[in-house]
């Protein structure tokens, strides 16, 4: 935990880098708002200090007889009447102005936080955790508003309004009541900052245990199906109620200490009035102070015991909001692991010849995955990479995008090095058909053009004849306007696979990566998605990462890896021949595959002489 001088100093930072959000440069009309929301603050202070000012005159005036009682009194009842409203209009105007100013620094620094995380590499998304993180952007959002409205429309102008009536005070009567303002508005002051940091512990694990159980509900979630395989929808809610339970005791502590603070605060105000209503008394007794005075020390005192009655709530929310804010703007301190050069360009148009030359890598220092991978494909030829599950495979693939930069070696696109290129450029030449196809939780039209974004109807239907897609889409109630759901749960493996080929098929990349792109569906769905895999690839350079070797009998080669090293290459007669590696894992599929050929038409049969069976028993019944 961070110390209190380093918590102040981390807020200070943070109210430091949120300034410039709040004065935008190039931006006139908000800069004007800004301006006008202060003068209207000040108008606002203004009238309200003049407030009891007419309302002790106007009691005053109640006082002599005859005629002067009847004008002077409405007259200053009339201004005590327009003070109050221009106190609160010019408050309710400035509101209006700076709303927009507000809104829009919240707005952009959600915008710079949500694309900066999307830059990110995928190192960092792979150990962040959905709900937590959705929380902090959630927060930091809130935050922003908190901090602005309590703080600078809040805090700050009570504190000179504060000094502005302690100098009224002094000025009319003397100095025992400005102290005693002064000493008694402190004491509430330092009383309520002392309480609220000591119970500022409550609200952090309140936020810390609702943190942990938004993210294990999202996890759920998420892994829903999972959760049915298994049974464990026991384990979950368990898992869920115990950190609810944990956010209730929390919640518990922290609604007591405010009843403490609340008990507190009222003490010391009344205190305070009791004080100054006593020396106004003996002023009045005196005859130095008139009841006008009375009223209006005591005016006084109330008006600013209003704004400062929240001053425990604002304290701990601006402080929150400072945390949470900080905690948004970590978000834009997180190093971008892989960057552009400085000096990097758009890759430029070319067919598509890609190059790995000696490339290493390892997601750790002590994992290398990679050790000297050298090869290439011509443009429109498609290269296999096969082996053993953690030989590397799908690596290479995540090097390709950039997702990690090597460690050694580089990797080059039309003799071109992927890292002297902008990253937009690289990817948008890649295309990619994965394993787990995850689709957005929309129609099928906006997840096949998500490949290009923009993209006609025409186009987006074209792409999915050619994905063998069109026909099945066109059979159900609401065609291309049907939601798929969340990860596209609502479609089978095969019919999200055609989706996302279509999508591929959109995006028209000049080099293709099939990442194991069949391996989770049956024979018969496999080999209707391999044909219209066979098209999207024709003319196009194509690396095909397989764990079914059936699917890459046709590859112009195949590359077999182990333990991130190249062991065998070449055609599949000519590695079946050698049989190396590559035949023996041929060989083990090929016999699988004949076992379970085998089984299916035991079944078959067997289910073919239970229905005879079946048959014969209800002729001899009839």
């Amino acid at each position: 935990m961070a110390k209190p001088s380093q918590t102040e100093s981390n807020h200070w930072q943070t109210l430091t880098s949120l300034a410039p959000w709040l004065w935008p440069k190039g931006e006139l009309e908000l800069r004007l708002r800004v301006v006008l929301a202060v003068v209207l603050l000040v108008a606002a202070k203004a009238a309200n200090v003049l407030v009891p000012l007419a309302y002790a005159r106007a009691v005053d005036a109640l006082t002599p007889r005859g005629a002067e009682m009847v004008a002077v009194p409405v007259a200053l009842v009339v201004a005590y009447g327009l003070l109050r409203m221009a106190a609160s209009a010019f408050g309710e105007l400035r509101s209006a102005v700076f709303a927009k100013v507000q809104a829009r620094a919240a707005r952009r620094i959600s915008l710079s936080v949500f694309a900066h995380l999307h830059a990110l590499s995928m190192r960092y998304h792979m150990d962040r955790q959905t709900g937590g993180l959705s929380r902090v952007l959630e927060r930091g959002t809130r935050g922003i508003s908190f901090v602005l409205n309590f703080l600078l429309f809040n805090i700050i102008p009570t504190i000179v309004e504060i000094f502005l009536v302690a100098g009224i005070l002094w000025g009319m009567f003397d100095f025992s009541f400005a102290g005693v303002t002064l000493v008694t508005i402190g004491g509430y002051v330092l009383f309520t900052l002392l309480f609220t940091n000591w119970r500022l512990r409550f609200r952090r694990e309140m936020n810390n245990t609702d943190q942990e159980a938004n993210t294990k509900a999202i996890d759920s979630l998420l892994n829903y199906e999972t959760v049915k395989y298994f049974g464990n929808e026991a384990h979950e809610v368990r898992r869920y109620d115990e950190s609810l339970t944990r956010y209730e005791r929390a919640y518990v502590r922290s609604e007591t200490t405010l009843n403490m603070l609340n008990s507190g605060q009222a003490a010391i105000i009344a205190v305070g009035l009791t004080l100054v209503m006593l020396l106004a008394g003996q002023g009045v007794t005196q005859g130095h102070m008139t009841v006008g005075d009375f009223v209006l020390v005591n005016t006084y005192l109330i008006q600013l015991y209003m704004p400062l009655n929240i001053l425990g709530f604002a304290y701990r929310e601006i402080k929150q909001g400072l945390t949470d804010t900080e905690a948004m703007f970590e978000l834009l301190q997180e190093a971008q692991e892989v960057a552009d050069a400085p000096d990097a360009k758009p890759l430029a148009a070319g067919p598509g010849a890609l190059r790995f030359s000696d490339v290493r890598f390892g997601y750790r220092p002590d994992r290398v995955i990679l050790k000297g991978v050298s090869f290439e494909v011509p443009p429109g030829k498609t290269l296999a990479i096969v082996g053993p599950t953690g030989a590397g495979k799908s690596t290479i693939s995540r090097l390709l995008f950039r997702f990690y930069d090597t460690t050694g070696g580089s990797i080059a696109i039309d003799g071109q090095d992927i890292r002297a290129v902008t990253q937009p450029s690289l990817r948008a030449a890649i295309g990619v058909v994965p394993q787990d196809t995850v689709l957005f939780n929309d129609t099928i039209r906006y997840n096949i053009g998500y490949g290009r974004p923009g993209a006609t109807e025409d186009e987006i239907v074209e792409a999915a004849k050619l994905a063998q897609v069109h026909d099945f889409v066109m059979r159900l109630p609401e065609g291309y306007k049907t939601m798929v759901g969340e990860r596209g749960l609502k479609l089978s493996g095969g019919e999200k696979q055609r989706v996302a080929i279509a999508r591929t098929i959109l995006k028209n990349p000049r080099i293709l990566i099939l990442d194991e792109a069949t391996s989770a569906l049956d024979t018969r769905t496999e080999q209707e998605i391999q044909s219209a895999l066979r098209g999207v690839s024709r003319n196009r350079t194509t690396l095909v990462i397989a764990h079914r070797l059936s699917t890459v009998v046709e590859a112009d080669e195949i590359m077999v890896l182990q333990d991130g090293i190249i062991v065998e290459r070449g055609t599949h007669g000519v590695l079946i021949a050698a049989d190396g590696l590559y035949a023996e894992m041929w060989r083990r599929q090929s016999e699988a595959v004949a076992a379970a050929e085998a089984a299916a038409r035991a079944q078959a049969a067997a289910d073919l002489d239970g229905t005879r069976i079946s048959r014969a028993r209800q002729v001899a019944r009839e």
